[in-house]
């Protein structure tokens, strides 16, 4: 008697459009942080993206108590799915027999969230092998793969069809790319009348320049953070219209302060916290329809 085994599905990878993209492919094929995958262990969802809403400290207990640590990884956690149910709240009126597209999609947390929540199909796209590899083994296994899909893809020329999708987002990865390329690919794809959303940082021109810390970020992800206006030139350029535009940069302090007391921290803890304190940096939602 033999027992057939059937091998895991791995994501086809593209040739890279530019070295860039190579280069971002490589460094998220790479990354392990801690600090992600011990946040998604607290649940199963994991993200790429940050938190916000005001801590509990009731729910942290004694910082001398031995669980505290465990305790303070899940408030972490909590934070930043509250702030993947903000943006979705932000994504309009989704049916079951609709699709949404997730730009730059990690290893698929948001996804789930979103199938879970509208029951329908998502669609998520990655530079990254490692990345969409994972998400679609943890779509296996909530035996959800018929509709949460990960793919290894350039988030500016996608396979989706014309007009064929109800609304879709960049949560935390706008800044890998052009914005004018972006949103050309997200106006070509959405229904008119679907709605794109937008969590990012963004440097404030108010401030002048980018700041060192906000160089600091560059440096440490590799990334290119645009300004609050480059976001609203190029949207205007590209048929989305903003219907929101929500800074949330008290709404995340909290948990930028609450990760740098933890056994997590990167060492980029400081330059978010003192640029978000300075007001050079900004993290701002932004909801735009296809008109």
């Amino acid at each position: 008697m033999t027992t057939e085994t059937t091998a895991p599905v791995t994501a086809k990878i593209p040739a890279p459009a530019t070295p860039y993209q190579g280069d971002i492919a490589r460094y998220w094929n790479n990354e392990a942080r801690p600090v992600n995958l011990r946040l998604g262990d607290v649940d199963g969802l994991y993200h790429h993206h940050y938190g916000i809403g005001a801590v509990d400290h009731a729910a942290l207990g004694d910082p001398a108590h031995s669980e505290y640590e465990k305790k303070l990884i899940a408030e972490l956690h909590r934070l930043e799915s509250a702030q993947a149910e903000v943006l979705m709240d932000h994504l309009g009126a989704i049916g079951s027999d609709d699709t949404l597209v997730d730009a730059g999609c990690g290893r698929g947390g948001s996804m789930v969230m979103a199938h879970r929540r509208f029951g329908c199909k998502v669609e998520g796209v990655t530079l990254s092998a490692t990345q969409a590899d994972f998400g679609n083994r943890r779509a296996r296994e909530l035996r959800i793969e018929d509709h949460v899909h990960s793919r290894v893809c350039n988030m500016l020329d996608t396979p989706f069809e014309k007009g064929s999708v109800t609304a879709s987002w960049n949560n935390e990865s706008s800044m890998y790319v052009d914005l004018h390329d972006l949103f050309a690919e997200h106006s070509r794809f959405l229904k008119v009348g679907g709605r794109y959303v937008t969590i990012t940082g963004c440097w404030n021109p108010r401030y002048g320049q980018p700041s060192k810390w906000v160089s600091q970020i560059n440096a440490h992800f590799e990334c290119n953070i645009h300004s609050r206006r480059e976001y609203l030139r190029a949207m205007a350029d590209n048929r989305l219209v903003p219907q929101s535009i929500v800074d949330l940069t008290p709404d995340t302090l909290p948990y930028w302060e609450l990760r740098a007391t933890s056994s997590l921290v990167t060492g980029i803890e400081e330059a978010f916290i003192e640029s978000y304190r300075d007001g050079s940096f900004q993290y701002v939602l932004i909801a735009a329809d296809r008109v």
